[in-house]
């Protein structure tokens, strides 16, 4: 007995000094970072209180997020705002944690006040929490509780891969697959014509009152958007299925993705136009609409095009085409039909900019810079983007502070909240009820951040093997030191960092990357490196 308890002692005292190490090897103290949650609390009008109050925001935020330093002190601050926000959506239901879109109840939400027309952002997002349980069941929950899965276009099966990139459980992946691949058979149904396409309302897609959508029989169309997703969504249930072991379905999918990538890249691309273009449906031709649209860019999110359509991204730097000061427009500025409304619809993705489609463009410009030979294109471009939205992430009070702030859609030119400005005194002067009430838009779950700076700006790019890459597309002599810490991947702790003279961090000169605090990887200048997990 004397033995065992000596054994147990040791045990103990191993684990002790095992997670003494640990925290040694963190680079970045989490404390440094709490005053940004104080502050976003002491600004914050709380309206509506879900699994996680503001009250203990930073204890969770503390340990679930990676830290992230830099000397933009706007972008940090605005990583920090998105994690923040991002935590007040996380809701336990009778069905398990789910995540919202709105954070009051809106009459155009499923079960529990759930939407999946975001629900592709919040995996990409969302992976980067430590504790993986949130994500997990809130995949189960829209194919095993009753919820609506398909009442918006949805790239769910590609987005809970990616998940399992950064968390890896194959049981849990091949458990959900007949979910998955019942889903996908239920939008052929529901979304796959004679013409071999798939087509959407433009509401349906989460995009109401678009140029082109007004051309086709009741808004319909096929769209660059679904026809992407649901490559994607056949692309990662091949994946799957190889995981399983189920070669018939590996083979079935594998067919429909390269199906309907040949659809995509023969029918959808305006050789003339260099873009790719929404066919109206409904309407006895198949030609298509006479309008680029920022989300033309979503194929690259799936990687998808061939390196000759590099060429379609002249435009996001064109100022008659979607550049703007406050972020990228959701039409062409040229195009006779774009406008910046502050009547009718509050919704409107004809000219304003939504952070939903920025998203979507970052993660496909990170995607083009990692996996393409282009020269149209660069690093400068992805960091102009990037901080744009960061920037636009904000709002004047009438105070005259400037706080962070998301919403709805943005005025281009100007930074308005333009969805706020019309609610607020839509019904006899005052917010509309109907609409979702008093500041329906404030904190807005809709889009992404946190994995733009993780998997772009710093380029911790998640696969299935234990082989990863980190590619920054921080351009040359941008910063003089970075640091993002505490990273989960593949069941481990990531740190990458770059000192330019090796007094900031105290661990040398140059990029380094740590995998559970042992170095893995130096160069002396920002560059693609490979470690093994």
């Amino acid at each position: 007995m004397k033995q065992f308890f000596c054994r147990c002692l040791l045990v103990l005292l191993g684990l002790g000094w095992a997670v003494l190490g640990r925290a040694q090897e963190f680079v970045l103290k989490t404390d440094a970072f709490k005053p940004y949650i104080t502050a976003f609390n002491e600004n914050d009008e709380e309206l509506y209180k879900q699994l996680i109050p503001n009250d203990k925001a930073w204890d969770f935020l503390a340990q679930n997020i990676p830290l992230f330093e830099c000397p933009d002190k706007q972008l940090e601050q605005t990583y920090y705002f998105r994690w923040w926000t991002f935590r007040k959506h996380l809701k336990q239901t009778p069905a398990g944690y789910i995540i919202t879109e709105f954070l009051p109840d809106v009459n155009w939400a499923g079960k529990y006040n759930s939407i999946n027309c975001p629900a592709g952002h919040h995996f990409y997002e969302g992976r980067w929490l430590r504790d993986d349980k949130y994500l997990k069941e809130y995949a189960q929950f829209w194919f095993r509780s009753g919820a609506s899965p398909r009442s918006y276009s949805s790239w769910a099966a590609d987005a809970i891969h990616a998940f399992a990139q950064v968390h890896p459980d194959t049981v849990f992946l091949t458990n959900l697959l007949p979910d998955l691949i019942t889903d996908f058979r239920e939008w052929e149904k529901m979304r796959l014509d004679s013409t071999g396409l798939f087509w959407q309302t433009d509401n349906r897609d989460g995009m109401e009152i678009s140029i082109a959508g007004l051309i086709g029989q009741k808004n319909q169309g096929y769209r660059a958007t679904i026809n992407s997703y649901m490559f994607g969504n056949a692309q990662a249930l091949a994946t799957m299925a190889r995981m399983a072991g189920d070669k018939t379905a590996e083979r079935e999918f594998t067919q429909r993705a390269t199906t309907i990538r040949r659809q995509i890249l023969t029918r959808l691309w305006d050789d003339k136009a260099k873009f790719f273009k929404v066919i109206p449906r409904g309407t006895g031709s198949l030609m298509r609409a006479d309008v680029r649209e920022l989300h033309g860019f979503t194929p690259w999110y799936f990687s998808i095009p061939e390196e000759k359509h590099a060429v379609a991204w002249a435009q996001l730097t064109d100022e008659k085409g979607f550049r703007a000061p406050y972020g990228p427009t959701t039409a062409e500025q040229r195009h006779p039909g774009f406008q910046l409304a502050y009547e009718g619809h509050e919704c409107q993705w004809n000219g304003p900019s939504w952070p939903f489609a920025t998203t979507i463009t970052l993660t496909s410009l990170a995607n083009l810079l990692n996996n393409y030979q282009q020269t149209v294109m660069t690093k400068r471009d992805f960091w102009n983007l990037l901080t744009t939205y960061s920037r636009s992430q904000q709002r004047i009070l009438e105070d005259g502070r400037r706080v962070p702030w998301i919403d709805e859609n943005l005025n281009p030119y100007t930074g308005d909240w333009i969805s706020r400005t019309r609610l607020s005194t839509m019904e006899n002067g005052s917010w509309a009820t109907k609409k979702g009430g008093r500041e329906r838009g404030k904190d807005y779950n809709h889009s992404a951040f946190c994995d733009h700076l993780i998997s772009g700006l710093v380029g911790i790019r998640p696969g299935d093997g234990n082989q990863l890459t980190i590619n920054p597309l921080l351009p040359d002599n941008t910063w003089d030191y970075f640091c993002l810490d505490r990273v989960p991947y593949h069941g481990k702790l990531l740190t990458v960092l770059y000192d330019k003279t090796g007094k900031k961090y105290g661990k040398g000169r140059g990029f380094r990357v740590y995998v559970d605090g042992v170095e893995k990887a130096s160069k002396t200048t920002l560059e693609r490196v490979t470690v093994t997990i």
